[in-house]
């Protein structure tokens, strides 16, 4: 298959998920909170690390419901609350912006 095996331990959310939903939940607040836009938190990333994506362009590919849930079973599994739901996230899914399977999460969609 020409896959390439990482072995971790068996843990919830194992590495990347644990990683990246962190990453995403994060930069919510970030716009929550007043301190960038979507659009300018993407480019940092893009800019500054040399992602193909942003963290929000990445949640809207995922789907903002996808991300709230398992944003969610991290913190539920870790009662830790590092891994809290940022309320822009459950308000934007409760409204129905969930990236681009609806048109529209942190960016328009087509």
């Amino acid at each position: 298959m020409g896959k390439d095996c990482i072995v971790v331990e068996d843990m919830p959310g194992f590495v990347s998920n644990r990683v990246l939903m962190l990453t995403i939940n994060e930069a919510v607040f970030l716009v929550q909170d007043g301190v960038a836009s979507a659009a300018d938190v993407d480019r940092i990333f893009k800019t500054c690390f040399d992602h193909r994506m942003g963290p929000l362009e990445t949640a809207d590919l995922i789907g903002l419901d996808t991300i709230l849930k398992s944003v969610e079973v991290l913190y539920e599994s870790y009662n830790d609350d590092k891994y809290r739901p940022a309320p822009l996230l459950k308000k934007m899914v409760a409204a129905g912006l969930l990236g681009r399977k609806s048109g529209e999460g942190f960016h328009k969609y087509r």
